[in-house]
């Protein structure tokens, strides 16, 4: 476990050896292992208090990963880690992160009512700006829960005062998706106002979308397919990309779920061991930033 603060300052002279290609955004979905939506089924939220908590030791190692690539990212926490671990938001917020919300009970949209909805991403967002003491406009729904079947939250989020979304996923999956949506950074309009949609990365294979640089299909391809795919984006199509990640995903021993599902237990501990490693590697390849400031230097060069 790390003892000291997770964000040493003697790493500005690195800052200066990045290189001038697209700024792309690194975003975190600060999670616990034991409240993935591929568990759901086995683990009830009531139960939640009666695991071990992981996650403030695995986002540690992450903010000294990203702080040894000299990179700030976009932190998007669940509202009940938040009210649980506020120091480690204050953490997060202190090593310069842009800090999201990711809903407060990781309840996938299209399974909630408009008010639950509201709801629970109001109680997110009070959370987080008690701590904070500054206003929290960027949202991304758990498991990218935001499909054709839930399209009517982009408006409350409009309505609640969220100005940037990275909830919708333009691929096929038999828990998210909406395989029509824009590939790359877009302006939605709803009645209460615009929101910038900077979805995860995808490219065009046999006329399909490929998910590509995140979570678990980055843990799953070869690094040098991965590679490959986001440098095609950066320098075939001249669009920046959106990372993901989450802290459970650095943690190789943690606690193994009990899960009847042969698909999810595959989804969740494929390749933990490499995350790392191999994240790494994608540090040094590619500019990165928080999600607001990739989009504020894409908005420039248009």
């Amino acid at each position: 476990m790390l003892e000291a603060s997770p964000c040493p300052s003697d790493t500005s002279a690195a800052r200066d050896c990045r290189r001038k290609d697209l700024l792309n955004a690194f975003t975190v979905d600060v999670e616990d292992y034991f409240q993935v939506s591929a568990f759901e089924q086995t683990i009830r939220r009531v139960d939640w208090p009666q695991y071990e908590s992981r996650v403030v030791r695995n986002t540690h190692r992450l903010l000294w990963l990203l702080d040894r690539h000299c990179v700030t990212a976009t932190f998007f926490i669940l509202g009940w880690q938040a009210r649980r671990c506020a120091p480690l938001v204050r953490d997060i917020q202190a090593c310069g992160h842009e800090i999201g919300s990711h809903g407060y009970w990781h309840r996938l949209i299209y399974g909630q009512s408009p008010e639950e909805f509201r709801r629970d991403v109001r109680q997110s967002r009070v959370v987080l700006e008690d701590i904070l003491g500054q206003r929290v406009s960027a949202y991304r729904a758990p498991s990218f829960s935001i499909t054709s079947r839930s399209l009517w939250a982009l408006d409350i989020l409009a309505e609640e005062g969220f100005r940037v979304d990275s909830s919708i996923f333009p691929i096929h999956h038999d828990r998210y998706g909406l395989p029509g949506a824009p590939r790359k950074l877009h302006r939605i309009a709803t009645g209460a106002g615009s929101l910038w949609e900077f979805p995860p990365p995808v490219v065009r294979v046999a006329g399909v979308n490929m998910p590509v640089g995140g979570g678990g299909y980055f843990r799953l391809y070869p690094l040098a397919w991965t590679i490959h795919c986001l440098r095609r984006i950066n320098c075939r199509n001249r669009q920046p990309f959106l990372f993901y990640i989450h802290p459970w995903e650095l943690d190789p021993d943690q606690p193994r779920i009990a899960t009847r599902s042969p698909l999810s237990r595959f989804r969740h501990y494929v390749h933990l061991s490499t995350t790392e490693r191999k994240l790494g590697t994608i540090l040094k390849k590619f500019r990165f930033a928080a999600m607001q400031n990739a989009i504020e230097e894409a908005n420039d060069s248009d």
